[in-house]
């Protein structure tokens, strides 16, 4: 009786995700909720049935995949498949979310660096220096148009200096890409596998989140190096920046955290922190503020100095 228990929910979830797939294939619009879905089927599954049964439904899930969608649709199953048999099983494991959050942010990386790497044999060029040359094109095209009525095109050239270091940024882009995927994935597993009965640990609150202080020295010395300067196009300019803008995001997620921690502490309105979220993102000068707050949590423990205040 468990074992059709098993086959028949591993069944619907299997049709499931066969049709979110061919909805996130052809129906380009409504693809933008349907792919923070395609892992859930997984994680469902695992929690409740568990690893064994899991990997027969991610095997079944690439075959469907495979036909209804063809060579395009297999690596949406390969990707989200796999990333979702980690969350859940992680989450079978009774583990706290912050060791969900890093397992399924290694395994989402991971099938992307692989993707990357098809995508240069397969194009026998690095996909971003592509990408980065179409770019220009545009920016070409634009800056002629300008030019033709008699507009500056001064500002252009920082727009080519961006795209020469964006050849240089797929690593971080993958990582953090990683880790938003893996984020979004657990925010809605929680929130559903709750539903369903079961008793998961989620992310804790945004204001609760906090790095290790050995990220303020590596920022430090990342930082110091790339002020010395660093040899373009070799290895170590390559990891220098990468590792700049990745320690950058730390940063301002740890202050935008000191931020809510503060917001709640005072019980200001809910809608002021996240109003302050939307305006960094915009606000270049706004983002600095609140890395530097970030690197003063770090190195001199903001919160606790303000529950020492407030008790």
């Amino acid at each position: 009786m468990k074992r059709t228990r098993t086959l028949t929910e591993g069944a619907i979830l299997a049709s499931l995700f066969t049709v979110f797939l061919l909805i996130n294939l052809y129906v380009p619009l409504i693809s933008i909720v349907t792919l923070w879905v395609l892992p859930l089927p997984f994680v469902i599954f695992v929690v409740r049935r568990g690893l064994k049964p899991g990997l027969m439904l991610f095997a079944t899930a690439c075959v469907l995949s495979f036909v209804v969608g063809g060579l395009p649709g297999l690596p949406s199953a390969l990707l989200f498949g796999s990333a979702g048999i980690i969350i859940g099983e992680l989450y079978r494991r009774k583990l706290e979310g912050f060791s969900i959050l890093i397992g399924g942010s290694l395994m989402y990386t991971f099938n992307m660096l692989i993707a990357y790497l098809a995508l240069v044999l397969f194009m026998d060029e690095n996909p971003m220096t592509f990408f980065a040359n179409l770019i220009r094109e545009q920016i070409a095209i634009s800056e002629s148009m300008l030019e033709g009525f008699g507009q500056s095109t001064e500002n252009l050239d920082q727009l080519y200096q961006l795209l020469d270091m964006l050849v240089y940024l797929a690593p971080v882009m993958i990582i953090m890409m990683g880790l938003i995927l893996a984020i979004i994935t657990i925010m809605l597993s929680t929130l559903i596998l709750k539903r369903l009965g079961h008793e998961v640990k989620g992310l804790p609150p945004f204001r609760e989140w906090s790095f290790p202080k050995s990220f303020l020295w590596y920022y430090l010395i990342v930082i110091v190096i790339a002020m010395v300067g660093v040899e373009e196009g070799t290895t170590f300019f390559l990891i220098v920046w990468n590792l700049l803008p990745l320690l950058e995001v730390v940063l301002a997620i740890q202050g935008l955290a000191v931020v809510f921690y503060y917001c709640h502490s005072k019980s200001l309105n809910k809608a002021l922190p996240i109003f302050i979220v939307i305006a960094a993102i915009i606000l270049a000068p706004l983002l600095y503020i609140i890395r530097i707050l970030g690197i003063i949590d770090l190195g001199f423990d903001l919160r606790n100095r303000f529950m020492s205040k407030k008790k």
